[in-house]
């Protein structure tokens, strides 16, 4: 896979997530970097993708990315 940087204005840091909206369901899904530069995605270093958040009104969807720890705090 060739370098990808951040699609975040100004961020040239490696992509680890990509970011996909569907507008007819009002979600946004945080994956794992797609395998391809798609035109209707974003593309995100790990630094922005933990900071995404969804539009007012709509649904967040993270799936777990390669190396993320899993939340153990109670």
């Amino acid at each position: 896979m060739t370098f990808r940087p951040c699609s975040r204005v100004a961020c040239l840091e490696p992509s680890v997530a990509t970011l996909t909206f569907d507008y007819g369901e009002s979600l946004a899904v945080l994956g794992p970097l797609s395998g391809r530069k798609e035109p209707h995605s974003f593309d995100l270093c790990s630094r922005h993708a933990e900071r995404t958040s969804a539009p007012q009104g709509w649904q967040l969807m993270r799936h777990r990315l390669i190396g993320d720890e899993p939340d153990t705090a109670q």
